[in-house]
């Protein structure tokens, strides 16, 4: 801990530095690439993995069941209706959920009974939904809607928050980064995009967010301190901002990941409470996304649209006037 106190000591004296801003070139190159096979891997595995809620389909829920095992329940499925799609999962200590294709009536009380058997329960502990492909269709419009919104309100914060548009522009870029990556770790891992896992996008978008305002105030600090105004270029300003926070953000993303990671690996995994499964690990993957985002991403962003301003090129040019006056001077 000790350790740890004073590195982070160190970071924000500025005795120590890792070149975020320097190496941004590096940074936009890891991102595009990610970008690259986030967008990739959906067309390689045929879309994303939908679930009713989006698609449509039949769910039936299994009560006071005497198996556990979601093999059971797709081995049923795949005897009853052998030509669609059928997923188990696991919902509670004696409950199993299995979801279909949309089915006619009678294949779903074919599946019913089929269930009802396969986990040893009485046919009227088996419920039956249906969700229509309409009633898809509009959830995953208004999941876009309410996504455009965000993203929209967000620029408008920020920019009136931080009185320049480009900070805004550079935070709406990290979090474009953020849903383009965690939706391709998302896609690759397989699991079903339902309406929680939405919510969890929507989640990590205002953690990113939240981590973002806290680099940007301290560059905006840094920026207009009158007392490193001929000591500091404006990139090794931000890149010291970057630093200062390095601790925070990392403490930050450490705190909130633990409970995530409590719910996805012990919940899910172990447990076997699958309704908790698309919502952690689209927490999980986007804290730690957001994280590099804001570090890696948005404030090397920053620097890249402010670099070429007049006032930026005036102040880098009176720092290096200051210095070599200095230089000469202790010559």
């Amino acid at each position: 801990m000790a350790k740890l106190a004073t590195w982070g000591n160190e970071l924000y004296s500025g005795k120590r530095s890792y070149p975020f801003i320097g190496q941004r070139k590096l940074w936009f190159g890891i991102a595009l690439v990610l970008i690259v096979l986030s967008v990739l891997v959906p067309v390689v595995r045929g879309g994303f993995n939908l679930g009713i809620d989006f698609r449509g389909g039949n769910e039936f829920q299994v009560a006071q069941v005497h198996k556990t095992d979601p093999k059971v329940g797709d081995d049923a499925a795949h005897e009853v209706i052998p030509d669609k799609n059928a997923r188990t999962t696991h919902l509670a200590s004696n409950t199993m959920r299995v979801q279909t294709d949309p089915l006619t009536g009678q294949q779903a009380d074919d599946l019913k009974a089929a269930l009802a058997k396969a986990y040893e329960t009485d046919v009227d502990k088996v419920s039956v939904s249906s969700i229509g492909p309409t009633w898809g269709a509009d959830v995953s419009r208004q999941a876009a809607i309410g996504l455009v919104v965000f993203m929209v309100l967000v620029a408008l914060l920020m920019a009136v928050y931080f009185r320049t548009w480009k900070m805004s522009l550079a935070a709406v870029g990290g979090l474009i980064v953020v849903m383009i990556v965690t939706s391709g770790i998302y896609a690759a891992v397989g699991f079903e995009v339902t309406p929680s896992a939405v919510i969890g996008f929507l989640t990590i978008l205002s953690y990113c967010l939240y981590d973002t305002v806290v680099v940007f105030d301290k560059i905006r600090e840094n920026t207009s301190d009158p007392a490193l105004k001929y000591v500091m270029t404006f990139d090794e300003k931000v890149n010291r901002a970057v630093n200062q926070t390095l601790v925070r953000s990392i403490n930050t993303s450490v705190v909130a990941i633990l409970p995530v990671g409590s719910i996805l690996f012990i919940g899910y995994w172990l447990l076997g409470a699958g309704t908790l499964g698309d919502l952690a690990l689209a927490l999980f993957v986007g804290i730690i996304v957001s994280t590099l985002s804001t570090l890696f991403i948005q404030a090397p962003l920053y620097y890249q649209l402010r670099k070429g301003d007049a006032d930026v090129k005036e102040l880098d040019a009176e720092v290096a006037q200051h210095r070599e006056e200095s230089a000469e001077a202790l010559a």
